[in-house]
């Protein structure tokens, strides 16, 4: 049985720069099992990343975030 992809909103406490925003896009794109990752324009502090619950899970996403040293909850959809 085929996985379908899903979809988590992190909540970024921090305000940061949009080059820092567009630096941690760009590390979840080229992440394994991440299809996509976008921080909308007027919410710089959300984060929406569609990945395949198959290969990476909503908690190792979160984890990845903090790691870099940021402050970050996953908001229910």
């Amino acid at each position: 049985m085929k996985t379908l992809p899903a979809d988590c909103l992190i909540h970024i406490d921090e305000t940061l720069p949009s080059e820092r925003i567009h630096s941690i896009e760009r590390q979840f794109a080229g992440s394994r099992g991440v299809i996509s990752a976008c921080v909308p324009i007027r919410t710089p502090h959300l984060m929406v990343v569609d990945y395949d619950p198959a290969v990476i899970s909503a908690a190792s996403l979160l984890n990845s975030v903090r790691a870099s040293g940021l402050h970050a909850e996953l908001v229910g959809l």
